[in-house]
């Protein structure tokens, strides 16, 4: 006995030691995490069209400058500026001459021939990649390129009738590159090779994406700008972070005790390793990002949830506590596993296919993933017997969990399912109507619509809190809704204020009212309209990803459940919740930016947990009582014995989410009031919804194998 306390104690002390360390080195390295441009500002570079362009040609750059600043940060913004500007912001750096180095001078792209004629021109260029291949134990550097249709016609004509002879590749007049054709290139792919460097060939593909531009451009000017959300809204954000996990620390040891207390010394080692990993990653951290944290957070605690709920049924059915502990673990592995397993599925397909502000959310939903499943099945686990062993044995520190009687949720079917279709029936006569009416389908954002920059030179130079209290106030009175994001250029007095789409009307009050309030020269203001920063291609990858993660997390459920009906009306649910949410938006008019992408993503990754856990109990309750028990009472007794799980669960998350609404900055509100819907929902659903609808799909299906069998 004294030996196992003495271990209890050394375990402790390991324990102690490691969230010491990592929370220490977490606090050190918080600084050094990349923070997006709503968080910390960046780089502005604004290029202008040399000649004239089309809108179908600006648009086309727009697109095409966006993928390759993909490649430096996926965070970026790239959106036209009036009607022959493209702006693009980069989080996270402060150089702008490094960034434009990187970035490249778009320029005019030709491939000819030693003469001098024009083969084909760069806007045939469709991708140009760099690459290594391994040969006979020794590397070569290559770059690969695709031509679009046309090119591909045009190059294969060339190579045709010049094999042994070199083709250049001339960039703004200068011959960056000119390979020998070695043979006729038909199938509109070709590789560049006999490179002395990855350095070397990353920076000649990326000269041949940059001038594979539809228009060229010129460097009109560069900034550094600040946060578009200001000081206040990071240190609000942290502040409630904070308090939030405070909270559910108080809520999880007053709710499960001992177990509690090892689940909130865990979540604090969460935390510190959290933070390394961003830094190790280089992740740029933006609002959408946090929500991914907050979600991987939530699935930490509902890890826990689950266990502490097993050990407490455990306990309840006569087992020890050390059993308790051990068959409690096993028990509820599965339900974690395939929980945490289906949203991981999700995280990388968002990641794979999104693009922007997606893929920041997928990266930070995956590592808190990974990171909170280690830590629930190993680090709580190790903490928790370590607190058995130095004398915390007692079943009442732990808790019990008797059978009670089942609530009927099956047979209240009838309502459950028909508040939802009445509600998102609203949501939907709301759309068409503000469709029809002119004032659109949702509230949508100058993210999505775009609208105006306005530059304001002041006399003086002003703080981030002086312009969140003195100009943004001016600036909502003019237009009338809190969506205004303001900029501090660095080294200037300049302030960027980007807001809706102003009338001429409301430009000269918007000019009046700053040159009234703070004595500012009107020559000193100018005003261009800007185009949304999510493009529709934007849109396009995340409904796209979401369609092909959806997809991917059905056939999962449907191979890991055997039954297509768990994975059915899992979806379904899904469905249900993204619906309701859109109502929300719909009916109250709620901003929808990039944030409506980040809220919706989260509900999706929150639903489908929730759901698995009820699908779990079911398809353990259906082993051990077969065809013996009624169905309907089965699934019953299934919701009810997870229902403490799923209400706790809910709340730790509504929690975080609600203390970042009560602390946060208007936009931070808009962005956690959405969020808080949707755990609502995703727990109404859960419980409610996917365990009464799988009984009807499976019920009906017997009904159908009775029959046949007659």
């Amino acid at each position: 006995m004294k030996n196992s306390r003495g271990r209890g104690f050394l375990c402790l002390l390991i324990a102690a030691a490691a969230i010491a360390v990592f929370g220490y080195f977490g606090y050190v390295s918080a600084g050094d995490v990349k923070l997006g441009l709503d968080l910390a500002g960046g780089v502005s570079i604004t290029y202008q069209a040399v000649g004239d362009a089309t809108d179908e040609q600006m648009d086309d750059t727009v697109y095409k400058l966006r993928k390759r600043v993909d490649t430096y940060s996926t965070e970026a913004d790239v959106y036209r500026e009036g009607s022959d500007r493209i702006n693009i912001d980069i989080p996270g750096v402060t150089d702008a001459n490094a960034i434009l180095e990187t970035l490249g001078q778009p320029g005019s792209l030709r491939f000819t021939d030693m003469d001098g004629n024009t083969i084909l021109t760069g806007d045939q260029v469709a991708s140009a990649k760099a690459g290594v291949t391994d040969s006979n134990g020794s590397k070569e550097y290559l770059v690969s390129l695709t031509f679009n249709e046309e090119g591909t016609k045009a190059f294969a004509d060339a190579t045709s009738s010049r094999i042994g002879q070199q083709i250049a590749i001339v960039y703004d007049g200068e011959v960056v590159s000119a390979p020998v054709v070695r043979e006729a290139i038909t199938q509109g792919q070709c590789t560049i090779d006999g490179i002395g460097s990855y350095e070397e060939a990353e920076n000649l593909a990326s000269t041949i994406r940059i001038g594979a531009l539809s228009v060229e451009l010129t460097e009109l000017r560069s900034n550094v700008v600040g946060a578009r959300l200001g000081q206040e809204a990071i240190t609000t954000s942290l502040q409630a972070g904070a308090v939030g996990f405070a909270v559910v620390a108080v809520f999880m040891i007053a709710v499960y005790l001992v177990p509690g207390l090892a689940a909130a010394l865990a979540l604090a080692l969460y935390v510190g390793l959290m933070v390394l990993l961003l830094v190790a990653f280089e992740v740029t951290l933006t609002l959408p990002g946090i929500a991914g944290i907050i979600l991987s957070i939530g699935m930490a605690v509902d890890a826990n949830v689950i266990i502490f709920t097993r050990i407490k049924e455990e306990i309840g059915a006569g087992k020890t506590v050390e059993t308790a502990i051990k068959t409690g673990f096993e028990k509820a592995l599965s339900a974690i596993v395939d929980g945490n397993v289906t949203t991981l599925i999700a995280a990388l397909v968002l990641f794979w296919r999104g693009s922007g502000t997606v893929k920041g959310f997928a990266t930070t939903l995956a590592l808190g993933i990974v990171l909170s499943m280690f830590t629930a099945l190993f680090v709580t686990r190790f903490i928790l017997r370590a607190l058995f062993r130095v004398g915390l044995q007692s079943p009442k520190l732990y808790g019990t969990k008797k059978d009670r009687k089942a609530f009927n949720f099956v047979g209240a079917r009838k309502v459950t399912f028909v508040i939802p279709v009445i509600v998102i029936a609203i949501g939907i006569g709301t759309m068409v109507t503000g469709a029809f009416s002119g004032r659109g389908a949702f509230n949508y954002s100058m993210e999505f619509m775009g609208g105006t920059s306005t530059n304001v030179t002041f006399n003086e130079d002003l703080s981030l809190d002086e312009i969140s209290d003195q100009v943004v106030p001016l600036v909502e009175e003019v237009t009338g809704d809190a969506d205004v994001q303001t900029q501090k250029v660095e080294g200037s007095n300049e302030v960027i204020i980007r807001t809706r789409t102003l009338s001429v009307e409301e430009r000269e009050q918007l000019n009046q009212l700053l040159a009234d309030n703070f004595g500012v020269d009107e020559e000193k203001i100018t005003a261009e309209s800007i185009s949304g920063a999510i493009s529709s291609e934007m849109r396009n990858d995340a409904v796209t990803a979401v369609v092909i993660a959806t997809v991917c997390m059905l056939i999962y459920i449907w191979l890991r459940f055997k039954n297509i009906r768990f994975a059915a009306s899992a979806v379904l649910a899904l469905v249900h919740d993204v619906a309701v949410v859109a109502t929300g938006y719909a009916v109250l008019r709620w901003s929808v930016g990039s944030n409506f992408i980040a809220c919706m993503l989260t509900i999706v990754g929150y639903s489908i947990n929730a759901t698995i856990v009820i699908f779990d109990r079911i398809r353990e309750n259906l082993k051990t009582a077969g065809r013996k028990k009624d169905l309907a009472e089965l699934v019953n007794e299934s919701i009810t014995q997870t229902f403490t799980r799923s209400i706790n669960t809910s709340l730790t998350t509504f929690i975080m989410v609600f203390v970042l609404y009560l602390m946060g900055v208007s936009t931070i509100r808009e962005f956690a009031l959405p969020l808080m819907t949707g755990i609502v929902c995703g727990a109404f659903s859960s419980v409610c919804i996917t365990g009464p609808l799988w009984y009807v799909m499976t019920a009906g299906s017997r009904r159908k194998q009775a029959k046949a069998g007659e």
